[in-house]
Formats: C-alpha cells, structure tokens, sequence
C-alpha cells in the first residue's frame, strides 16, 4: 500500500531535512521525525481541541461563551486546552478584567490557518452522517468540495495527480 505521504502506517516519505550542520532531526533529538499528520495530531489531536478552535473561528470570545458552545466540556479540560493552544500559538487570551483575572481568547494568525482542515473535517463528517448536512453553496444549495489548490501554477490538483505532492 502506497503512502499518503500524510502520516499512517506507511510513516512520512517527503523530503528530509537537515540542520544547518548537516545532521538530521533524529540524530540532534534522538527522536524520530514525525510524518507532518503526526505532527499535527500532536497538536490538536485530543477529543476537544479541533471543537474549541472551531468556536474560536467566530471570533473572540469569554470562556464562558466557549464552555456553553460545547455541551460536555468540563472547565478544567477547557482550562487545559485552552492553555495548550496559547503556549502553541493558536490562541492567545487578553484580560478584559483586572480583578478578578478574566480573559477573552482569540485565535492567533497560526490559529485560523486550522480553518480549512476543519471543513475538510466537517466535509468528511457530514458524508460518513445520515444526521448531518455538509455545508452548501448558498447560491445554487450544491454541497461544497475541498480542493488542492496551486498557487504557483494557479490551478487545482487532480487526485491523479497526487503523486506529485509532497510535504516540506
């Protein structure tokens, strides 16, 4: 089975990447290289993450705001996600209040890079639902597609043509 070069059993086959003294990732950490899925994963992989960053989407908000928008979430686990995602880069929480400490979070730039692989996400999730509608095209009501786009060539990339993507 050939590798998605995303991640997954057949491990990352893109390029490799040297330090500037000619030695690579796992010889200077002793750590092998993640594959870029794994890297990702590692990230924002865990059950509420992806959903905080989400709700982040619509702009900042108060943790409150945030708890009500996702029925389940405990405060100490949304406490730690969202410590998580400020020392990342993904958010970054502002005080509007001195005393007591109240913060309001908002995604970084890096943070709302994470908007498109969310709908490729929910795209993927409302085809495996019966429940769940995929976002439409408010003109016409066609479901969405995600596409590979690129923007040297400034054209989209066929999955025939998968084979001439890598990862850097």
């Amino acid at each position: 089975m050939k590798s998605s070069g995303l991640g997954g059993a057949g491990g990352y086959d893109g390029p490799m990447t040297m330090t500037p003294e000619g030695t690579s990732p796992e010889e200077e950490t002793g750590r092998p290289r993640q594959s870029p899925l794994g890297e990702a994963l590692a990230r924002v992989g865990d059950r509420w993450t992806l959903l905080i960053v989400d709700a982040l989407l619509a702009g900042p908000q108060r943790f409150n705001e945030i708890a009500g928008g996702l029925p389940g979430i405990s405060p100490n686990i949304l406490s730690g996600r969202l410590k998580q995602l400020e020392q990342q880069g993904i958010v970054v929480a502002r005080p509007y209040s001195r005393r007591p400490v109240r913060l309001d979070y908002e995604l970084t730039a890096r943070g709302g890079e994470l908007a498109g692989a969310l709908r490729m996400l929910a795209q993927w999730g409302a085809r495996a639902s019966d429940d769940v509608k995929p976002a439409t095209h408010a003109a016409c009501g066609t479901p969405m597609e995600v596409r590979w786009y690129c923007p040297t060539c400034a054209r989209t990339v066929d999955d025939d043509e998968s084979t001439e993507v890598r990862f850097m």
